[in-house]
């Protein structure tokens, strides 16, 4: 992870407010549409993300607010295929204007949140593309997920410094489609490499000719210019010194918010770390894959199908 990425999302996260990372899909029936429009169509996806943040915050507390995020757009998933999805560090609430305080919310409706999301995505497809074919998918998308699309808000640990929330944020900028680890043969016509399936939860691998393989990777190259990292509302870097006083002076109005308590973010364990860089659980035997016949510090129960340990 480069240094100067770390140092620019930590620099835009303000002392004293709680931000969460919320992860934002797109149903598999639009991806060929995304794919296909993706000059025209993925700035506007970004944004429709932080308004949808916004509408939603201010929809619970009933009164207009105004958040802030770091907003990344990823465009493959696990397997390398398309499968656009915007990962936002979002503040859980919002500063109101006319009452000069900062809301908290420290509640979520998961469910609400998943209305919002899919109408202003697809309000977003069917301003932006105009098209006779986009409006028949907007209707039986609308038909076919009645609660709304999928999102996802992570928990996990306050972190003890903002580089943890730094490291996590920037590495859905640099990281690539298929990692060179990932990759387990090449014999000049066919690639063979792993990865863990969200639908299994199992080490899945796939094996692809070449030219099919390469073209996983190059989908994913988006327009020239074109920022996959923004900062909007108030993680906005133009106006951040501005709106610190701001926010600053907000949070001192509202009772039960301590100073420098940060960020919740989902920090990995050192489990899902060693997963993600490897394929595999260590906590799970590969013979039979059960976790107690890991030895422990305590007891020494070996698996029957490799020698006891001694």
């Amino acid at each position: 992870m480069s240094l100067p990425g770390v140092t620019q999302v930590s620099k835009v996260l303000h002392e004293g407010v709680i931000s969460r990372h919320i992860i934002l899909t797109v149903p598999a029936m639009f991806r060929t549409t995304f794919s296909q429009n993706a000059a025209v169509v993925l700035s506007a996806f970004m944004r429709c993300g932080v308004q949808c943040l916004d509408d939603f915050s201010s929809a619970v507390r009933g009164k207009p607010l105004r958040g802030g995020s770091i907003v990344v757009l990823h465009t493959h998933g696990r397997h390398g295929q398309y499968h656009p999805h915007l990962h936002l560090i979002a503040t859980s609430g919002g500063y109101d204007g006319p009452g000069e305080r900062w809301e908290h919310l420290t509640y979520l409706s998961y469910e609400l949140l998943r209305r919002k999301w899919q109408w202003h995505l697809l309000t977003m497809l069917r301003q932006t593309l105009k098209t006779a074919m986009i409006n028949p998918l907007v209707d039986a998308c609308f038909t076919k997920y009645p609660n709304g699309l999928v999102t996802n808000v992570q928990k996990g640990q306050v972190p003890s410094q903002y580089q943890s929330l730094a490291r996590y944020v920037a590495k859905y900028v640099v990281s690539p489609p298929i990692a060179v680890r990932r990759i387990d043969c090449y014999d000049g016509e066919r690639v063979t490499y792993h990865y863990r399936s969200h639908r299994t939860e199992r080490v899945e691998h796939e094996t692809v000719d070449v030219d099919t393989f390469i073209g996983r990777m190059v989908q994913h190259t988006v327009p020239k210019g074109f920022k996959r990292i923004r900062y909007d509302g108030m993680q906005a870097t133009k106006t951040f010194t501005k709106v610190q006083v701001v926010i600053q002076a907000a949070l001192a109005k509202v009772a039960g918010v301590v100073k420098g308590a940060v960020k919740i973010i989902a920090r990995l364990t050192y489990r899902q770390r060693y997963e993600q860089s490897s394929g595999r659980d260590p906590f799970m035997c590969p013979h039979c894959r059960s976790e107690t016949c890991i030895p422990h510090f305590s007891e020494r129960i070996a698996c029957e199908r490799i020698p006891a340990l001694i």
